[in-house]
């Protein structure tokens, strides 16, 4: 079965290169219209905006904004009704990776992580709730993590800031059932995007070690669950926490 958004519209925060990337040109792919967000505007995001729309024959906009600001959040979807007067697809992406052991976990990097990760998909959350209800509905996928399923070592507030993504797509996913919202999640593995180039030579190893497909994912791996949540193939499902790790073990 062909997967056909044409005439929908979709919002991917952190859309300008890894895992937020391949969705909006997953989504665009498919025939959807798409919003690029991210916290600066850059040559490059204009850009791969150019390309999106050149390749698919879609709209693709681009609307900066700082997810952890709540006045930036709501001009981010007053832009976006502006330009499309709708929203189908809202896809929480935007996060930080900042790694520390306890103890040495800078106030500077919990109070970022948490405002990126869990404050600005809460803003979010809010903000795109109500375009969407004036569409009729649609799909808000927020990207967890593994780490926030079943935690690691060193990653203390990163867990608890997608440990808490998790828990806030269940309590939405009731609340917003009624509404014809379907709210999901993806909780990623081990992804070769950019978070993990810091990563040293022997740590990388033994993370691939421990899972059971054998390699690193992809963000294709990722964008292909987010298109299937985005679509009409998954119109029966809400809640729904849904792990791509490759059969990883943590």
């Amino acid at each position: 079965m062909t997967i056909d958004l044409k005439g929908r519209v979709s919002l991917v925060t952190g859309s300008s290169r890894g895992i937020g990337r391949a969705i909006a040109e997953s989504l665009a792919a498919a025939g959807s219209d798409v919003i690029l967000n991210a916290r600066q505007e850059t040559p490059e995001l204009r850009e791969l905006a150019s390309a999106i729309a050149r390749d698919h024959a879609v709209r693709c906009e681009v609307i900066v904004a700082d997810i952890a600001e709540v006045a930036q959040v709501n001009a981010l979807f007053q832009q976006t009704f502006k330009l499309f007067r709708r929203l189908d697809t809202l896809v929480n992406n935007a996060g930080v990776l900042r790694d520390a052991l306890i103890g040495m976990i800078s106030q500077e990097d919990m109070v970022r992580t948490i405002g990126i990760n869990t404050i600005g998909t809460l803003n979010c959350i809010q903000a795109g709730t109500r375009l969407l209800q004036r569409s009729g509905g649609g799909s808000i996928i927020n990207v967890a993590s593994i780490i926030g399923v079943r935690g690691n070592a060193g990653q203390l507030v990163y867990a608890a800031s997608k440990g808490a993504i998790v828990t806030a797509t269940l309590a939405a996913a009731k609340e917003l059932a009624a509404k014809q919202i379907r709210v999901n999640a993806i909780a990623p593995g081990y992804i070769d995007t950019d978070m993990v180039k810091a990563i040293p030579e022997e740590t990388h190893r033994e993370r691939v070690a421990s899972i059971a497909m054998g390699r690193i994912g992809t963000p294709a791996d990722i964008a292909g669950v987010a298109l299937f949540l985005a679509s009409p193939l998954s119109q029966y499902v809400t809640g729904a926490i849904i792990g791509v790790d490759g059969g990883m073990l943590i």
